[in-house]
């Protein structure tokens, strides 16, 4: 065998020894991790408005003056009142009842009971012929259907030619010229929230004349008016188109008439064209 070489033997020695020594040395720790750099949280701040938002104008929508202003003007002295004694003061009216339909006047009321349908009751105050004037008369509905109408005749030259102030019992109102019995509306029908709607219910009817001119009032508040020049005096009275088969009864108490003094701005009518007649029933014998 050959001799080792003592620079070999001393390399193999120190390996051997430094592989020894590191086995016995503890795990080594791992370093800290570097800190990451943090960025600090942004601060707001205040925008300033160098020319802030000013509230915008709306403007208010602009109210027209009504053509008719909802007044009474004229209004004179207490004419005429009527506290429904005597049935022989209005035609076609009795003190009892004499059948199905019944045009009563008893109890300082004048009532309009209709049991048969169809059927027109009306009726006028004897001896009383107006021209410019304001009445008032407090109605009460005690029974009716939503198709029967009911009001006040006016310039009535008799029960077949006159005015008509028309109230139904779903709460609408008209206004219609009778001429041999045929109807000519004048207006159109309108609701109105004065108006009762069905039985039962009370309403204060008020109608200003004067020439050509008519206003119309429910409660003491106008509701509208109109313009015709046919006819220009003639009697007051009341009525009733039946048509619902469960009837009506109806009733007029406190009815007062005024003078009234006025000379109307608009002389002529206004209407564009010529209504056409629609048919109401006869009143029944």
């Amino acid at each position: 065998m050959k001799p080792l070489d003592l620079n070999k033997l001393f390399v193999v020695a120190l390996g051997l020894t430094l592989l020894a020594n590191s086995a016995c040395l503890p795990p080594s720790t791992p370093a800290p991790p570097t800190p990451a750099s943090v960025t600090p949280p942004l601060t707001a701040t205040a925008t300033i408005l160098w020319f802030p938002p000013t509230a915008t104008h709306t403007p208010q929508p602009t109210t027209l003056p009504s053509a008719t202003p909802a007044t009474l003007p004229g209004l004179g002295a207490q004419l005429f009142s009527e506290d429904f004694s005597s049935p022989a003061d209005w035609t076609n009216a009795s003190a009892a009842s004499q059948g199905a339909n019944n045009i009563l006047v008893s109890a300082n009321r004048l009532t309009l009971a209709a049991n048969q349908s169809p059927v027109t009751l009306s009726s006028l105050r004897g001896g009383l012929i107006l021209t410019d004037f304001f009445a008032e008369t407090t109605l009460d509905i005690h029974r009716c259907g939503a198709k029967d109408s009911f009001g006040l005749l006016y310039h009535a030259g008799s029960e077949a030619y006159a005015y008509r102030y028309v109230l139904t019992c779903d709460g609408q109102q008209r206004v219609d010229r009778l001429r041999s019995g045929e109807v000519y509306p004048l207006s159109d029908f309108e609701p109105s929230g004065d108006l009762p709607s069905g039985a039962p219910g009370q309403v204060r009817l008020g109608l200003w004349v004067a020439g050509v001119e008519m206003r119309f009032f429910l409660n003491g508040h106008f509701q509208f008016a109109l313009l015709d020049p046919m006819f220009r005096s003639g009697g007051l009275g009341v009525f009733a188109n039946v048509l619902s088969p469960e009837g009506l009864n109806i009733s007029f108490s406190d009815l007062r008439v005024h003078a009234v003094s006025y000379l109307s701005p608009t002389p002529t009518a206004t209407a564009s064209r010529t209504p056409l007649p629609s048919r109401t029933p006869r009143p029944t014998p």
